[in-house]
């Protein structure tokens, strides 16, 4: 393959780079946000370096010299470096990579000069295993792992195991004092640089090495700081030893993280070490902080990269070093490779930027371009970095990056909302943000695997953002949705110390914490093409906060939409947000199309006006109730008859709150109350069960489609909806699409309906159809119909439209207006009817959805209900008329077949079998775990996770339709799949599927 070469001087063959190609195929991965840190001990990279830059390109018009053979060897080499196809970074390893030993400091009181040596006795301590993080985690994690608590997510065996905590001062006992991690490492040769990093603490902590305190808990604090040491004269030969005294967390003063009211608190206020801590290993000089910027054409025709760098010298004289860059694009074009020399006088850091205007293959013309993935491909390229001295490497790392271009601006100002709505475009084009919020394991452990999991989860159900509330994840969940081409909008979190009072002066040792934080996390974030926003939460910054982050993010290059506020507030830099939140309970499918209250008057925030408007950047209708699969798995007998029977019970898998109304949210009480009188009563858990899937499938489709549907409004149109919340790090019951196990409940699948790529929907505010594409192609030739069925199966009405163009991420509205049933209001007796949506191309149907609607509406009580997190009902939608639904059949068949070398793909073909008017209701398919006759094998057999086409369906007589699942092989076990089907008026049966 051949390389473009731009070589600054013409040096001589360096006789090491065929060592070095061999030496760097061996790296192993390293775990970001260390793979870039800052240079100088115990500093924050805000502070910056000395810049330097390369000559102008005039310097060198041609780009290329003789001897070019040298470049073209060290290219060869950094080759080497991307071979593994993970980031990796030569000359820094992950401390602890083969374990820890964690201990309550009420134990161990020898004090950390004993501690931290290798003659200290520690055979007795927990003994951890870091995440896939490289991370060893927290106290819990490290009494899990020794055997403490075992199932500890069923029913309320963690308060029982650990006791309860609430957010602020650490009140459990056990966790109330410092505990320590300690690890062993081997030093680098004598004479080379080691400095020791540690990458932030969830608490605070005191440093030490091999008998000598680095740094106090006054110095190291912030979860997302990074502090470095120079530890170079303090290792030996041997084992050497770095120790931590972390001490407890306390998130309402400390910048760290807590989980506000997601769920109950981990009793330990997740005191530890969430990312790793790390060992630099370089010469006289050292390379750090290697990233890509990019700018784009406005066409994408072309892409300016610019790389940018930091070399250190230790020595007190000056040095000359070489820095270089490769950039591999992903489709095996031509890489592109610079380099040049760089002269850094004692003890100095500079920065290197190596820019177009110096190297002009920098431009990339034709671009591949990365794209959210229901628009498009992802591709990533990958840059390399090096740095050489005297024909040797001193330091080198790859990372990816995607080239795509992100703007977001005000538009579709209002009553409503005066100053317009927040919109995002994604490489010019604009699009709705359909997303949830993320919550990562309640005690910080990272698994990769499961990662993949929900990816594979977030994608089948449509989902194209995630929001990370203040919580910030190992440098492998960035790449993760890299690749698959999920939008991350990430920021800080409210409700504790982050959100700073604005009527008190923030001392300046706190002003300091928070540059570190913001340089760190910019640095972890500015590379991955799936971070298109950062924002504060419910407050703005105050504004000695907001200059110091917004310096530090300019200073570390991350380049996307920076917002002051979730809430319609702003700050004087950053200006106004744009953005609403709320509600957070039960409000009726309805309120999602509510087009005309706002509290802007009253409440310039506009906090829990959720209807679809502007953009909302976190909100749903509160509880979700999870299959009885997974209700066994963490419900108790007791636990699951207090949830059908009382409904003011706190669950203590919502969270820890008791009240029934407000903020408090430990109680399915307003879920239960709009469930009997919606539903009807019901006389056991199963019928429990089966009328909240109903209920939270109707509600989750009806918020998603609402903003969908409402995006074509001039004034304040819908931008975004983030569901509060796609996931949680333990089993729940409050907020959740899927849960902790991968449970598709009736949440899950009424999102995946409204965010399928090609869809119909029922706008129910007007009674007529919509359809869009949010693929990113423009789709040609769609034909919708729509029947209108009563209850007893009766054809009302039917309706079609043909020879309908959509361009990518349109939306027509009012393609079909269905004759409906008309309205009633009591005393008048409610009818219930169904709509049937369809759309199909080339005879084929390629999406079907249906209705449930009562000619009883919800009524809202506006006036109680705009700016609270639940609704105030004046009437409820009356569809108990489903209680008398006649029985149905239906014919399953089901095949099973390979998906690729580790995955299987199931089909299920279920047909209605039953006579005239009989519909079959809410059918659900699920593959288990059988045996060789077609039976379930007993206990828990439910297949999971399982990425469904489409689940949780209604068929009239004759009518069939074939789902899918695929799911991991090694899923099953030694058994072999067979699957169940159900539904409201469907005994359960079950089939081989062989």
């Amino acid at each position: 393959m051949s390389l473009r070469r731009t070589v600054l001087r013409r040096r001589v063959l360096l006789p090491s780079l065929a060592a070095l190609a061999l030496a760097v195929s061996g790296l192993a991965a390293v775990h970001p946000p260390a793979a870039v840190h800052p240079p100088a001990a115990v500093r924050s990279p805000a502070a910056g370096p000395a810049a330097v830059t390369a000559p102008a390109a005039a310097s060198n018009p041609k780009g290329v010299v003789e001897g070019s053979e040298t470049s073209t060897a060290l290219a060869t080499a950094l080759r080497a470096v991307a071979a593994g196809g993970g980031p990796v970074s030569y000359g820094l390893k992950t401390l602890g990579s083969a374990g820890w030993q964690v201990l309550s400091s009420a134990t161990a009181t020898q004090g950390g000069a004993a501690i931290s040596t290798s003659t200290y006795p520690a055979r007795n301590w927990l003994r951890v295993k870091p995440d896939d993080g490289g991370a060893p985690g927290t106290e819990t994690e490290a009494l899990l792992q020794n055997g403490a608590c075992p199932d500890v997510f069923y029913s309320d065996n963690m308060r029982k195991c650990f006791g309860t905590q609430t957010s602020g001062k650490e009140t459990v006992a056990r966790f109330a004092v410092p505990w320590w991690w300690r690890t062993t490492f081997t030093a680098p040769p004598a004479g080379r640089q080691a400095t020791l990093i540690v990458n932030g603490v969830v608490g605070q902590a005191d440093v030490w090495v091999n008998g000598t305190e680095l740094a106090t808990q006054k110095t190291v604090q912030g979860n997302y700081t990074r502090y470095s040491f120079d530890v170079s004269r303090l290792t030996h030969g041997g084992a050497n030893v770095v120790a931590l005294e972390v001490h407890p967390n306390n998130p309402n003063k400390m910048f760290t993280l807590d989980n506000v009211d997601w769920t109950q608190v981990a009793p330990d206020q997740n005191t530890g070490i969430q990312f790793p801590v790390q060992l630099q290993t370089s010469q006289a000089l050292s390379l750090t902080n290697a990233h890509v910027n990019q700018l784009d054409a406005a066409d994408l025709s072309t892409a300016a990269l610019s790389v940018a760098t930091e070399v250190t010298n230790h020595t007190a004289t000056a040095q000359t070093g070489s820095v270089s860059a490769l950039v591999i694009p992903p489709d095996g074009r031509s890489p592109v490779f610079v380099t040049r020399t760089v002269t850094v006088q004692a003890n100095k850091t500079v920065a290197v930027r190596l820019t177009p205007a110096a190297f002009p293959a920098l431009t990339l013309h034709h671009p591949q371009i990365w794209w959210p993935f229901q628009m498009g491909r992802q591709p990533l390229y990958t840059l390399v970095t090096a740095l050489e001295q005297h024909g040797t490497l001193i330091n080198a790392s790859s990372a990816q990056f995607g080239i795509r271009t992100v703007t977001s601006t005000l538009v579709g100002p209002s009553p409503l909302a005066p100053g317009g709505v927040r919109q995002y475009s994604i490489n010019g084009r604009p699009f709705v943000i359909r997303g949830g919020g993320f919550s990562e394991n309640l005690f910080l452990h990272y698994s990769a695997a499961d990662t993949a999991n929900q990816v594979v989860l977030l994608k089948s159900m449509g989902l194209n953002t995630l929001r990370l509330e203040g919580h910030f994840m190992p440098d492998d969940f960035y790449r993760q949705m890299d690749r698959a081409g999920i939008l991350i909008a990430s920021g800080y979190q409210c409700c504790d110390a982050w959100e700073l009072p604005d009527d008190e002066v923030t001392p300046p040792h706190e002003l300091d914490v928070l540059g570190l934080s913001a340089a760190t996390v910019a640095q972890l974030l500015r590379n991955h093409p799936s971070v298109f926003t950062f924002q504060w939460s419910d407050n703005n910054p105050t504004d000695a906060q907001e200059s110091v982050s917004l310096a530090a993010f300019r200073a570390q290059d991350l380049e996307v939409p920076i917002i002051a506020s979730a809430e319609y507030k702003s700050s004087p830099q950053l200006g106004l947000s744009g953005e609403k939140e709320g509600p957070y309970d039960w409000v009726p499918p309805s309120y999602w199309y509510d087009t005309s209250h706002s509290e802007y008057a009253d409440d310039g925030s506009l906090t829990n006006v959720g209807g679809s408007w502007g953009f909302d950047s976190e909100e749903s209708a509160g509880h979700t109730v999870p299959t009885l699969d997974s209700m066994n798995r963490f419900l108790s007998p007791a636990d699951q008859q207090a949830l059908w029977q009382q409904p003011a019970a706190n669950q203590y898998h919502a969270n820890a709150e008791t009240d029934t109304t407000g903020y408090s949210f430990g109680t399915l009480y307003n879920f239960d109350s709009a469930l009997k009188a919606r539903y009807g009563a019901w006389n056991s858990l199963a019928q429990f069960t089966q009328e909240a899937q109903v209920q939270n499938y109707e509600n989750v489709r009806s918020q998603f489609e609402a903003f969908i549907d409402h995006s074509t409004n001039a004034d304040s149109p819908s931008t975004g909806t983030i569901y509060w919340m796609a996931n949680k790090g333990w089993p729940t019951l409050l907020w959740d699409l899927y849960n902790y196990d991968y449970d598709e409940a009736g949440s899950y699948f009424g999102a995946q309906a409204a965010n399928s790529s090609v869809h119909a929907l029922f706008a129910t505010d007007d009674n007529t159809v919509t359809v869009d594409n949010l693929t990113g192609e423009t789709l040609r030739g769609l034909t919708v119909d729509a029947k209108v069925y009563s209850v007893g199966g009766k054809l009302l009405d039917h309706r079609s439209a043909g020879h309908i163009d959509l361009a990518s991420q349109q939306v027509r509205n009012k393609v079909l207006s269905p004759r409906v049933p008309r309205t009633t209001t009591p005393p008048v007796k409610a009818t219930l009817y169904f709509v049937e949506l369809q759309v199909s191309r080339g005879g084929r149907v390629i999406d079907r959805n249906v209705y449930w609607q009562s000619t009883q509406a919800d009524v809202v009580d506006w006036d109680q209900t705009t700016g609270n997190p639940q609704a105030t009902m004046t009437q409820y939608a009356d569809l108990t008329a489903l209680q008398a639904l006649a029985p149905a059949s239906v014919r399953v068949t089901s095949h099973t077949s390979s998906a690729g070398s580790v995955r299987r793909r199931t089909t299920v073909t279920i047909t209605n079998t039953a006579k005239a008017g009989k519909v079959a209701f809410f059918l659900r398919a699920d593959v288990r775990r059988g045996d060789a006759q077609g039976r379930p094998v007993a206990g828990d057999n439910q297949v999971r996770p399982v990425a469904w086409s489409s689940n949780d369906i209604t068929l009239w007589p004759g009518e069939s339709q074939t789902l899918t699942a695929t799911y991991a092989a090694s899923s099953l076990g030694r058994a072999l799949p067979v699957v169940s089907v159900s539904g409201w008026n469907v005994p359960s049966r079950v089939v081989a599927s062989h």
